[in-house]
């Protein structure tokens, strides 16, 4: 059963970490659990439990003609886009009553449509097509590994920016891997400046490397660096990955054993592979507010961007299992999918006990997030050069 307040799912996130603990053996991963990796930013931050706005702020939840829709405004030039999403130049993107108007007179589905074309991050409660509840996809296949005796961690790339990606490369580094992230020298983490905290928690550890990926010595430097690598975790767009020159595909079949993990908002192939996507609407997307709904009446966030701490620990453990097992591929990982299985295993599980969670979870809006313990911080390894990051990777 489930505690009186706790983050509904949390039962399947402590889940999926007790497998990774037993495939690693890690001590430092046993210590930890999925309550905490679902609660640990909203502590650091002094969260409450939301309503219908994001405990972030970021994402809303807003009435439309037919559904409800969850508009996320995480990203500064959002805004520069809702006139073209409701086709006016009439109106003060600042105003969040002026947004609620539009949007209220708006068809919801034809909205998060032309929204996602736009690039915004937009969801519909009830999704005409709702993502499939997989937790990960062999998207390629790729070269099984060479006949040398197999390191005790893997050497992992973590490309990855914000939340669940840094988690899964932070899991793996608790599990005793080599880390270095990647950072654009032009286009930083976001996560650094807009929440150094949690920052500094997820990518304690990690060798980092600063890169101008518009600059060809530089995506030689960073092809070098994946070459060296049992694992890439990624969390770009297809199209992003191509302007870059990055080819994943080619590069699993190229290097033995390679595993690539590409984390998406809605699935790396077909029109949803352009879709933006993040933990809060991503959820909503999922079925997460509407299951809320249903168990008590009214929508509302489940969790803090829960999307993203449940998809860092499944790409953890996909990864963790790719590369044991010794066979390349690339792997996709997509927010929206990892929620929608997360909540088909709790019903099939316990659904009265799920719906239960979601009940208590509403009616605690208002009040600060379930208590966890706070992580302690070792810091991170100093920035280094692309040479120096080959070094780790390859000691």
């Amino acid at each position: 059963m489930y505690a009186a307040l706790d983050i509904p799912l949390s039962a399947c996130a402590d889940d999926a970490l007790r497998t990774l603990v037993r495939a690693t053996g890690s001590a430092s991963l046993a210590k930890l659990d999925g309550r905490t990796l679902l609660c640990e930013r909203a502590a650091l931050r002094g969260m409450t439990v939301p309503r219908r706005t994001s405990s972030g702020g970021g994402c809303g939840l807003y009435d439309a003609v037919g559904d409800t829709v969850a508009l996320n405004l995480a990203r500064a030039a959002d805004r520069e886009l809702l006139p073209a999403l409701f086709e006016t130049d009439s109106l003060d993107c600042n105003d969040p009553q002026a947004v609620a108007r539009r949007i209220a007179v708006s068809d919801a589905e034809a909205l998060v449509f032309r929204g996602r074309l736009l690039g915004l991050a937009m969801a519909c409660e009830h999704e005409s097509s709702p993502p499939p509840p997989v937790l990960g996809i062999e998207l390629v296949a790729g070269r099984a590994a060479g006949a040398a005796a197999p390191r005790p961690a893997p050497r992992v790339l973590d490309l990855s920016a914000l939340w669940a990606g840094p988690l899964a490369a932070h899991l793996l580094w608790l599990a005793g891997a080599d880390v270095v992230k990647v950072e654009s020298r032009t286009r930083p983490d976001a996560m650094r400046t807009g929440d150094e905290a949690f920052y500094a928690l997820l990518n304690q550890g990690k060798a980092h490397v600063s890169l101008d990926l518009a600059d060809h010595n530089d995506r030689q430097a960073l092809l070098s660096l994946v070459a060296a690598s049992d694992i890439v975790i990624e969390a770009a767009r297809p199209r992003a990955l191509a302007q870059l020159g990055i080819d994943a595909a080619r590069l699993v079949h190229t290097i033995p054993g390679l595993v690539w993990i590409t984390i998406t908002g809605h699935g790396a192939q077909g029109e949803a592979a352009d879709w933006v996507g993040f933990g809060d609407d991503c959820a909503v997307a999922a079925g997460l507010s509407a299951a809320l709904r249903n168990a008590c009446g009214q929508t509302g966030f489940v969790g803090d961007a829960i999307a993203d701490p449940l998809t860092g620990i499944f790409a953890a453990s996909v990864a963790w299992d790719a590369w044991s097992s010794r066979r390349g591929g690339r792997f996709g990982l997509a927010l929206s999918s990892v929620v929608a299985s997360c909540m088909a295993q709790a019903v099939q599980h316990d659904a009265g006990g799920f719906m239960a969670s979601l009940r208590a979870w509403s009616a605690a809006a208002g009040q600060p997030f379930p208590t966890v313990g706070r992580r302690p911080v070792i810091g991170a390894l100093p920035t280094c050069t692309p040479l120096e990051a080959k070094a780790i990777l390859q000691s």
